[in-house]
């Protein structure tokens, strides 16, 4: 079997990593009649072309910067930021073996058996943010009324420019798709045109505590899927160095464990493989890796200009607010 860890320790490229990687899986696949790990090498081929051929990124990110333009216009007091980018090739993996060994572990305790190669294919088709984007905005201190929060302006504010989103991006060429998450999940500040399209873990926040605003869109000009997240620089804070990224890592662990307890090694050959190539990654010592224009000192400390382990980025589009007392011109 091989795995993303077999190619890391060369001084290779990203691309070429990923080109290496994928030849030998699909080569792999087709002298064990293995459709998974076809999928799994297609799925490769997808992040190949996104990392080789970046001309519809331009178009989408300036699409996406009238947005940008329009919050400076109707939110001048705002300070806000908008970022993209492309999923890491270590995350991207994580997350498509993470979603067989999720999916089988899941089905197996509701059916009693195992999945078969089709009803597994068939979960692997859901990878929608490969692309994202996201908008993180902050309410100077002075801007905060009398009466109210900061928190509370904030998310007031988020609402707001979660409520204009699908129409106004829809009109540049991205179809909102409808959520998934049950309809009680999703506030009522949201008006009844958007909320269908929105997985709101602002009112409902994940078990780790985590808050945000996930929206996702087909891009009908690059012809794939993009995801957008709307956040308050106290959820991004949260999310991104707070208790929520360390305690979901650690959750997503004991939770992976567990699975390798109830299923029972050579029980079944896909959950198997998916769980060891997701176990590899998990104790991945970043220091010892070798890829061009990727160094780490620790798992902390990592300066990545490749897309390893830290994703691509698309832009950023910063904006300070303009106003920096309580009188607004």
């Amino acid at each position: 079997m091989v795995s993303l860890n077999d190619y890391l320790f060369s001084g290779n490229t990203v691309l070429k990593i990923l080109l290496q990687y994928s030849a030998d899986l699909k080569a792999q696949a087709i002298e064990e009649n293995d459709p998974i790990d076809l999928a799994h090498s297609s799925f490769l081929l997808q992040m190949i072309e996104l990392l080789e051929h970046n001309d519809f990124l331009t178009s989408q990110s300036n699409r996406i910067k009238e947005f940008y333009k329009y919050m400076t216009k109707e939110y001048p007091f705002l300070a806000f930021t908008f970022k993209g980018r492309i999923k890491s090739l270590i995350r991207a993996e994580e997350k498509f073996n993470g979603y067989i060994v999720e999916y089988i572990y899941d089905y197996y305790k509701e059916n009693g058996r195992f999945p078969n190669e089709t009803e597994i294919k068939s979960n692997l088709h859901c990878f929608r943010d490969i692309i994202a984007y996201r908008i993180v905005i902050s309410l100077p201190q002075c801007h905060v009324e009398d009466g109210m929060s900061r928190e509370e302006q904030e998310i007031k504010y988020l609402y707001e420019i979660a409520d204009v989103m699908p129409s106004f991006l829809e009109d540049r060429g991205f179809h909102p798709i409808l959520s998934t998450n049950p309809e009680e999940m999703r506030s009522d500040k949201l008006s009844e045109a958007s909320r269908p399209y929105f997985r709101d873990y602002v009112k409902t926040p994940r078990p780790t505590g985590y808050r945000s605003l996930h929206i996702t869109f087909h891009d009908d000009m690059a012809r794939c899927y993009t995801e957008l997240q709307l956040r308050t620089k106290d959820m991004d804070d949260y999310a991104e160095i707070g208790e929520a990224n360390h305690f979901g890592y650690e959750k997503g662990q004991e939770e992976n464990r567990a699975r390798r307890d109830i299923i029972r090694e050579g029980e079944c050959r896909y959950f198997d493989e998916a769980y060891v190539r997701l176990m590899q990654l998990h104790s991945l010592d970043l220091s010892k890796v070798n890829v061009n224009m990727f160094t780490a000192y620790s798992n902390q400390l990592i300066n990545d200009g490749c897309g390893l382990f830290r994703g691509r980025q698309i832009l950023p589009y910063e904006h300070l607010s303009r106003f920096q007392n309580d009188l607004i011109d």
